[in-house]
């Protein structure tokens, strides 16, 4: 008969790892991302930089000089960049920064902008008229969204280029244009509202095909 005074022996069971042990070493195993280089930057985005120079108001005649300056900036400040973290949002503010500069050093006077005569030379001689007048429809909708972006605010413009056209949430645009968030959201709202009365005010009679 057992002593109730003698405690029951334990079975030998192998000790269970506590979770923090338990993940320590797969925690440590996790490779960093490889930081891209310069080319490599340059070779895949530098097409990229130039739209989105474009949509924050860059004249077509200006892009090449200013895509030149974001890029000595990624450079200056590539070892600065967390590759854990997306590209293009980087990239999108250094854009805006470049081009916000350039807006404060340029003449009080707004830089209108350059109309493309090109757009519909040699149409003529097009096989198919149909695809003619679709190809002069389509640029005339570009010239239209860009006219309208091209009277907000360049502030206004960035937020809403950055979560309209790039998908970035409002909250990851923070760190990227470097302002609060309900900064962000009133400059949305507002930019919203003022690009939806430019296209208003733009669209009627602008001459496009039937």
């Amino acid at each position: 008969m057992t002593d109730p005074a003698t405690p029951p022996q334990t079975p030998d069971v192998a000790p269970v790892p506590s979770p923090a042990a338990a993940s320590g070493p797969s925690r440590l195993s996790v490779p960093r991302p490889a930081a891209p280089t310069f080319t490599d930057i340059y070779a895949a985005e530098a097409r990229w930089v130039w739209r989105a120079l474009w949509r924050l108001g860059v004249p077509e005649r200006d892009l090449e000089d200013v895509a030149h300056d974001v890029f000595v900036v990624v450079h200056r400040k590539l070892a600065d960049y967390d590759p854990a973290r997306p590209l293009r949002p980087w990239l999108f503010g250094i854009c805006f920064r470049v081009a916000l500069d350039r807006r404060r050093k340029a003449s009080t006077t707004r830089e209108q902008l350059a109309r493309d005569d090109d757009a519909a030379r040699g149409d003529d001689t097009a096989a198919d008229v149909d695809d003619a007048i679709a190809v002069i429809a389509r640029k005339q909708r570009g010239a239209l969204v860009q006219q309208a972006l091209q009277s907000l605010p360049l502030e206004q413009r960035a937020v809403l280029v950055l979560h309209e056209l790039e998908g970035l949430a409002v909250a990851d645009c923070v760190a990227v244009l470097d302002a609060p968030l309900n900064t962000l959201y009133s400059r949305l709202r507002l930019g919203r509202a003022a690009f939806a009365r430019a296209i208003a005010r733009l669209g009627p009679g602008d001459g496009s095909p039937p």
